[in-house]
């Protein structure tokens, strides 16, 4: 027998949208929350049970799960076959959960003045200072760089990390290989294009640097931008 709630409702009645995140957090749930109120609609992306992205009408990142979150009510689905390349979203969980409330009672305190304002904490995720500074060019979802010898990301443990690290070493290997036959010698950079996302990757004396950009954006304009973040002008 259906149960009526108020606000929310989903797969498992009398618990909010709010409920239900933390939950998933909880289980590492992998896959999205699709979220429906009135004409609106909105997903929210996980993996490992951190939100990696949110998308809601022309927001998407940490504003589309603050204007999710701020609905009255509404109607979830939990679908674990829906998942995303992208990653906008670089806080924790529970931070998100926080900061959203926090929002949603300054406004209905009549104190939206600082809604605008940025998380004013440490991101769950660490990162390289060359990383973090590139994840500010538009249509780069992640970066991460990586020792050369070892493969792995630098100052970096989260999934999307490892993930791009490894296709960074698959490319440096494939590239070296075809360079050797060629007798060009190790490649110093390289860029594929997929369905999904755009890889680039640079080739340093003890590192590599591999970055997952947006499908569809101008590379070249992309790697202006990266020459100009990761070489200051004099």
């Amino acid at each position: 027998m259906s149960q009526n709630v108020s606000g929310f409702k989903g797969a498992v009645a009398g618990l909010s949208l709010t409920d239900v995140i933390q939950l998933k957090g909880h289980n590492k749930y992998t896959g999205a929350i699709s979220v429906e109120y009135g004409e609106s609609y909105g997903v929210i992306y996980f993996v490992d049970g951190e939100i990696i992205h949110a998308e809601q009408g022309d927001e998407s990142g940490e504003q589309a799960i603050y204007e999710i979150i701020k609905w009255p009510g509404g109607t979830f689905t939990i679908q674990p076959e829906m998942t995303s390349n992208v990653c906008t979203i670089h806080y924790r969980t529970d931070f998100l959960l926080l900061e959203a409330l926090r929002r949603l009672d300054e406004e209905n305190a009549g104190a939206a003045a600082n809604k605008s304002a940025g998380p004013a904490v440490t991101p769950r995720r660490t990162m390289s200072k060359i990383a973090a500074r590139l994840q500010e060019i538009n249509n780069i979802t992640y970066a991460v760089l990586l020792d050369k010898q070892q493969g792995l990301p630098v100052q970096d443990s989260s999934i999307e990390a490892v993930s791009l690290a490894a296709k960074g070493v698959f490319l440096a290997k494939s590239g070296s290989g075809i360079g050797e036959l060629l007798g060009l010698g190790d490649i110093k950079a390289a860029a594929v294009h997929t369905s999904n996302y755009n890889l680039l990757l640079y080739d340093s004396k003890q590192h590599y640097l591999s970055i997952a950009v947006k499908p569809g954006c101008n590379l070249d304009a992309v790697e202006t931008e990266i020459k100009s973040a990761l070489i200051p002008a004099k």
